[in-house]
């Protein structure tokens, strides 16, 4: 079952990143501001030429009048909105899409517990389980791998999670990959050892690690494949 997305993207030129939040796309031979929703480092996706679609924004407080929201890897189009996995969480949650999580259903999102705020609470015959979405965009020889720039916040939010396991409440995290030509997934060590050892460690206490990639089309999303993962430390 495919999630709509909005319609009416066009397609633009990649020109230059001034920072991380915008970039400058060339449409028409013309050069505008855009905004990027993916704080991500993102430079095997974002380099001049790439073809990126980007969606019309209206607004009178806007600072740009578009955001980059998809780019073309090869022909594989790649989301680089981090705020729509979660959006595709509650579809795949609300559908049971997700067969690992079948039968639980959304008692509340954007939960704070303790210290840290996670995606989901999810609740099924009396029990809990805490439930944190990632979002990955870096593909590198089949392998998907997160995070693409240090994440601390990433990294509080996995120890926490093994930390909240009880009788009565389990915990997951689910990394939405946001393309479809992954076949296998690794925490990327190379950029953030400490989230990639604090992933492994959480794993090893009991949380859930499930992966999925996804299929993109300019105007839907719709989720594919679940992923084997290898949580060691491939030293060089």
């Amino acid at each position: 079952m495919e999630m709509p997305l909005a319609t009416g993207l066009i397609e633009a030129e990649f020109v230059a990143r001034p920072n991380r939040f915008l970039s400058k796309v060339r449409i028409n031979g013309e050069v505008h501001d855009s905004h990027v929703p993916d704080p991500g480092r993102l430079k095997e996706l974002l380099f001049p030429g790439a073809r990126v679609l980007v969606e019309p924004k209206s607004g009178e407080h806007r600072r740009t009048k578009f955001a980059t929201v998809m780019v073309y890897s090869g022909d594989e189009l790649v989301s680089i909105n981090s705020q729509l996995p979660n959006r595709f969480a509650r579809h795949c949650l609300d559908n049971s899409l997700i067969p690992e999580f079948k039968g639980w259903t959304v008692k509340k999102q954007e939960y704070t517990f303790g210290k840290s705020r996670f995606d989901f609470l999810l609740e099924r015959n009396g029990q809990e389980k805490l439930l944190e979405v990632k979002s990955a965009t870096l593909v590198e020889y089949g392998i998907a791998r997160f995070p693409d720039a240090v994440t601390s916040r990433g990294r509080r939010h996995v120890l926490h999670l093994a930390d909240s396991i009880t009788s009565e409440r389990s915990a997951a995290v689910l990394f939405i990959i946001q393309r479809s030509d992954a076949t296998s997934f690794e925490p990327h060590w190379g950029r953030d050892p400490e989230f990639a050892q604090a992933l492994k460690d959480s794993v090893s206490q009991g949380v859930e690690l499930v992966v999925y990639t996804t299929m993109l089309r300019p105007d839907s999303m719709i989720l594919r494949s679940s992923l084997p993962y290898n949580l060691e430390h491939k030293h060089a």
